[in-house]
């Protein structure tokens, strides 16, 4: 059972915990019954924890004071193990907002990285909907599993991860949603036009403009994508402390460009029933009661 950041149990057997001391710096480990945690301000014992209620304040051994909670999506995304880097909690808001990923949605998602916008994905579509990973390394999916099945507390049922092409994925599944976290996003726009339903979404997660521009060129010029948009977010948080008060020195800035692009049905051209060229065209034989006379710009 994975108990959420606030839940009202008090800290137990089996729960994954962050140690924060007074720097702020963080410590995240799972409550194993007769374990010592070891760190540089001395020696934490889990039974000192567990039993406790969230929040509660403990003592090392060198007489450093933490504070135990539970994990929030921020802090499984910074401090869980990395394979490939992480997609930011403020990037991974933004592709759950701006792609609209609502409960029930199916999403295919490529590349898989690390876990952290997979579980935020999983999260969004809840139990009904269904999220459908690729990526192309097997050590990157190798930590994807370990932290998604860690984060969720066992591996999903409506989730699955292949390690395999992009490419295999548009052509066996339909989408709601399609998320490209990968480094040529461009070459999947006419494949996924097949694979995104009517009205579905591309969601593309960039880190460079030149990637950007490149994407935009081929969605710009496929009738079938429409409504694109692209925007970056940036995260600054502020120092507060009475009437000192003032912008961190520290935020987090440029990570990725976000582009989203709507799946559309193109206006089919009306059949031509005239020929080529048309009745007026330049080979049309008058009609017979036509007047005959000089074209336009010949003279008489």
């Amino acid at each position: 059972m994975i108990r959420h950041a606030g839940h009202p149990d008090p800290l137990s057997v089996g729960d994954t915990v962050i140690l924060m001391d007074r720097k702020g710096r963080r410590f995240m480990f799972e409550l194993e019954e007769g374990k010592d945690y070891h760190f540089h301000r001395g020696i934490i014992r889990h039974d000192q924890l567990i039993g406790q209620p969230e929040g509660s304040t403990v003592v090392s051994t060198m007489s450093a004071k933490l504070t135990a909670v539970r994990p929030t999506t921020v802090d499984w995304t910074l401090k869980a193990p990395r394979g490939a880097q992480v997609v930011y909690p403020k990037d991974q808001a933004m592709i759950v907002t701006l792609g609209d990923v609502v409960p029930g949605s199916t999403v295919i998602e490529a590349g898989a990285g690390s876990g952290a916008l997979t579980c935020a994905l999983l999260r969004a579509v809840g139990p009904e909907g269904r999220v459908i990973s690729y990526e192309l390394r097997e050590d990157h999916a190798e930590v994807a599993l370990a932290n998604v099945t860690r984060r969720m507390g066992g591996h999903p049922e409506n989730w699955s991860l292949t390690v395999a092409d992009l490419a295999e994925a548009l052509t066996e599944h339909r989408c709601d949603r399609l998320v490209l976290d990968m480094l040529e996003p461009w070459a999947h726009v006419d494949a996924a036009a097949n694979a995104v339903h009517p009205g579905g979404m591309l969601i593309a997660y960039t880190p460079t403009v030149t990637q950007v521009m490149r994407l935009r060129e081929v969605l710009d010029a496929d009738p079938r994508w429409g409504l694109t948009q692209t925007s970056e977010t940036m995260h600054r948080t502020w120092h507060v402390d009475g009437l000192a008060v003032r912008p961190d020195h520290r935020m987090v800035a440029h990570t990725a460009f976000l582009t989203t692009a709507r799946r559309m049905v193109p206006l089919e051209a009306p059949e031509d029933t005239t020929g080529s060229q048309g009745a007026a065209g330049a080979d049309a034989e008058p009609a017979e009661d036509a007047p005959v006379g000089p074209r336009p710009g010949q003279l008489p």
